[in-house]
């Protein structure tokens, strides 16, 4: 009996001493509270993030594509409009993108911050790139005249116009009028989708719309059209015409020219589609025809001087450029930009919207889908009527 006892005493007092000099051997440096130990916060480390999530590259999204077209959302924003994005993002995603997994190109005039990419990454398994927008795409030319364009902005902020006194809004219009489809990221696409900061998508997207244009041969869709401030244009149709007669050869004779025009090209009526919301093909853009209209437009000045939209210049060139069923109304994708609303009114559509269609913008007064509409609708009878002779 007394022989087990010395025995546990024994083994007792040698696991003490081990302790001890286990102790004494990993703090001999005797690091202060206020800065742990190398081995400490190495040790920390690993127990917060195990090393296999530590990620191996700058681009924190691994997930395959699983859309089919070479297609991605193309997003020009600053980095103080994250947190207004981040709800449109969601949204894009629980209505669509989760199918699909299309990667995000972000596009800023100045370097975006490490917390924007890390909560633009979060939201999304698909890839996201960030571009930095050339300085020569967004500053004044050297073939505008600076002391007038100072006069201009002051008088049209006086007059009280949209923007007017804005300089940035006027490098942004020319930016998405001329040089978007321009940056490197977008070299390796096909087609875009334009997302805004703060839109909301209403409506359960279960078909693939990138595909749907490819198939179909269209390359230009919209949500939402409307009427331009005239205040903004008052000589771009004047370019316009310029152009159409130093160039007719660019301009398609199966055109939309009656949905710009109330009197077959004349004067312009203001309709144009309201370019925060686009799907398209990013090779209508890189075209000889609209890469002369933009830089015929861009010479005349009018970006600055007045404060021509990248919307008007859109349309116009669409309407021009385009065959009839090249250019598609959406109607199946819900979608806000405040103040207006595109809501599906058809009951199959409704049910898998969360939209109040009494509130829909298309047959407004100051809308053009309807007349958008009623064109299209002409045209395809005439094209049956055709068929039938």
């Amino acid at each position: 009996m007394i022989r087990r006892t010395n025995i546990k005493y024994l083994v007792v007092i040698l696991a003490v001493i081990y302790f001890l000099h286990l102790y004494f051997t990993t703090n001999n440096s005797q690091p202060s509270l206020s800065e742990p130990s190398e081995s400490h916060e190495k040790l920390k480390f690993e127990l917060e993030i195990p090393r296999k999530e530590v990620p191996v590259s700058n681009n924190f999204n691994h997930t395959r594509q699983i859309g089919k077209a070479k297609a991605c959302f193309v997003i020009l924003i600053r980095n103080e409009d994250l947190h207004e994005f981040r709800a449109t993002m969601r949204q894009l995603e629980d209505r669509f993108n989760h199918k699909y997994n299309y990667p995000y190109v972000f596009l800023n005039d100045v370097p975006f911050t490490e917390g924007f990419k890390k909560f633009t990454r979060a939201l999304t398994n698909a890839k996201t790139e960030y571009g930095l927008i050339p300085k020569k795409q967004w500053s004044v030319p050297d073939y505008i005249d600076t002391e007038f364009l100072e006069e201009r902005l002051e008088e049209m902020e006086d007059d009280e116009i949209a923007y007017g006194g804005s300089l940035s809004y006027r490098h942004m219009c020319r930016y998405e009028s001329g040089f978007f489809f321009r940056h490197k990221l977008l070299d390796k696409y096909d087609y875009y989708w334009r997302v805004e900061p703060g839109v909301q998508f209403y409506c359960d997207i279960d078909f693939d719309p990138f595909v749907y244009i490819r198939n179909h041969d269209i390359k230009y869709t919209f949500t939402v059209s409307l009427r331009e401030y005239p205040e903004t244009i008052p000589t771009l149709w004047k370019a316009v015409k310029g152009f159409i007669k130093k160039y007719p050869q660019y301009i398609e004779k199966d055109n939309l020219m009656d949905f710009i025009s109330d009197d077959n090209g004349k004067t312009y009526n203001l309709c144009h589609f309201w370019s925060n919301f686009e799907i398209g093909d990013l090779n209508l853009w890189r075209s000889e025809a609209y890469l002369k209209f933009f830089d015929y437009l861009d010479r005349k000045g009018g970006f600055f001087y007045e404060r021509w939209g990248d919307a008007p210049v859109h349309s116009i060139a669409a309407a021009l450029f385009l065959k009839k069923h090249q250019v598609h109304f959406f109607n199946e994708i819900g979608y806000k930009h405040e103040p207006f609303m595109h809501c599906p009114k058809e009951e199959k559509l409704q049910l898998k919207c969360h939209c109040d269609p009494n509130k829909n913008f298309d047959f407004d007064s100051y809308s053009c889908t309807g007349k958008f509409i009623d064109l299209v609708s002409k045209w395809k009878l005439e094209k049956f009527r055709g068929r039938g002779n």
